[in-house]
């Protein structure tokens, strides 16, 4: 194992679904894992498989997680909603697993950027809410497009980020260009959850975890199918990594 191997960080990407990973239909999953090993990392596919003592033992050997999307919707009974109609038949592995890591990421103090579905599955699992139909919630003119999950055909959007905030120190601008590809989206925000950015009709698009030190960021967008061209999406990959380097380094010292 090269030097370089062995100083890079081991960053943990869930499969977006149970069905995907036994299929073998990867091709969106390693948009992720591509995004990850650019920036610097080791990504390291997580099984929605496990068991909770393998997946803890597992979680031991990762120094930050990347919790990709899906075209599951988290389950409302977690956050005491009724079902809307429009809310896409949930995934329990894949809600096991994400709550698995967080409890280990957010314990251990190890970097997380949650991607999509990934965000609405933090918030979830730190007590907030979900709007699960966008369209018909909130009757925005902004297309915040479900569909475009299973094609090539992203549309974008306008986004405005908080300028005390760390994504905006990432993007270095308060007016940011995301694409869209959700119909749900955190709706109040979790424990120690800042919200940070906004779409143009106020759906959230970006928070941040103010409960201690630890690099958590959730975006609601998908910079994994960005990150070839996109210098905020490049970015968002790199500060992850580089926030596992510097834990790796303070808990090595």
């Amino acid at each position: 194992m090269s030097t370089e191997s062995h100083a890079s960080p081991r960053v943990g990407v869930p499969y977006r679904t149970r069905k995907e990973e036994v299929t073998g239909d990867l091709p969106r999953l390693r948009k992720y894992l591509e995004a990850v090993r650019q920036a610097g990392g080791i990504a390291v596919p997580v099984s929605l498989g496990l068991k909770p003592a393998e997946l803890a033992k597992l979680a031991e050997t990762l120094d930050a997680v990347a919790l990709s999307g899906s075209p599951a919707d988290v389950d409302p009974s977690r956050f005491g909603a009724s079902r809307h109609s429009e809310t896409a038949k949930a995934d329990a592995d894949r809600e096991r697993t994400d709550f698995g890591l967080l409890e280990h990421f957010l314990t251990e103090q190890k970097p997380i950027l949650a991607i999509c579905y990934g965000i609405q599955s933090l918030n979830v699992f730190l007590g907030g809410t979900l709007l699960q139909d966008i369209p018909s919630e909130i009757g925005t003119s902004v297309q915040h497009d479900w569909e475009t999950d299973e094609s090539e055909l992203d549309l974008f959007h306008g986004a405005r980020v908080e300028k005390s905030s760390r994504l905006a120190q990432i993007a270095g601008a308060a007016e940011i260009r995301v694409n869209s590809s959700h119909h749900q989206s955190v709706g109040d925000a979790g424990r120690n959850l800042r919200v940070v950015a906004h779409a143009p009709d106020g759906v959230i698009e970006a928070v941040e975890w103010t409960g201690d030190a630890n690099w958590v960021m959730g975006v609601q967008w998908h910079p994994e199918r960005m990150a070839g061209t996109d210098a905020v999406a490049q970015a968002l990959f790199r500060n992850l990594v580089e926030a596992a380097v510097a834990r790796k380094k303070t808990v090595n010292a």
